[in-house]
């Protein structure tokens, strides 16, 4: 099967809270970035992070291997930098064949948790 997705993604958003509620790391406060590779080659991923107040970090480097799945906590980034809490920031995530991107997150901040997924903008 031929790779579906693109080659180049957005998340306009993130934001990772400080706080959580419930046991770790299950429940621990988080945004993820599910990567899903259909091709039958590995796909080697660099993530951009952008800030209101800084100069973006990156790239972080992934590789997701031939037709899987690959889901990466931001909160386990640390190179080049890890992500800070509380702290707005967006992405670009650049891929070396098509993918697709979507992100996730979990805020557990209150016992009423609150989860969100969207696509990733596709860019071309």
């Amino acid at each position: 099967m031929e790779g579906v997705g693109r080659m180049k993604w957005a998340l306009a958003e993130g934001y990772i809270p400080r706080e959580s509620h419930g046991p770790a790391p299950q429940m621990t406060s988080h945004e993820t970035l599910c990567l899903l590779n259909t091709s039958s080659q590995e796909a080697l991923v660099r993530i951009t992070v952008y800030f209101a107040d800084r100069e973006p970090v990156g790239p972080y480097r992934v590789t997701v291997p031939a037709r899987r799945t690959t889901h990466l906590r931001f909160n386990d980034l640390t190179d080049p930098a890890p992500i800070p809490v509380d702290t707005d920031y967006a992405s670009i995530i650049e891929s070396s064949i098509p993918i697709v991107v979507q992100h996730t997150r979990l805020d557990s901040r209150r016992a009423e948790n609150a989860l969100f997924s969207t696509m990733a903008f596709p860019l071309p």
